[in-house]
């Protein structure tokens, strides 16, 4: 479970993070000012996920290795918010371009053991 928990913390904290960083997209009638405090209060959820995620997480990953599941599952969540939410495709290259970032999250991974 030390393992499982900070994942799990870290991909809901993405979710709201996702919504609070680009779910306004599709809200652009909205003022600014108005979509920023939003933003805000749901960020501020998502900073009770992720700050305990990586403190638990912390335990058993290093921090680059942290910074790695993050990110992944940052680009994970963002495909199917793209796909879903704001109805955007995901092309060939950006999948080329994620697929290298996969990449390179394996090397933080592999260099740790």
């Amino acid at each position: 479970m030390p393992y499982v928990a900070p994942i799990l913390l870290l991909a809901l904290s993405n979710v709201f993070m996702t919504f609070a960083w680009y779910g306004h997209l599709g809200h652009k009638e909205k003022a600014l000012w108005v979509v920023v405090l939003v933003s805000w209060g749901i960020a501020f959820f998502e900073y009770w996920l992720a700050v305990p995620a990586n403190r638990m997480g912390h335990q058993v990953y290093s921090a680059a290795q942290l910074k790695t599941i993050q990110e992944v599952i940052t680009l994970v969540v963002f495909v199917g918010f793209s796909m879903f939410w704001l109805k955007e495709a995901i092309t060939w290259t950006t999948a080329l371009g994620f697929g290298f970032i996969a990449v390179g999250a394996a090397l933080v991974f592999r260099g740790a053991a």
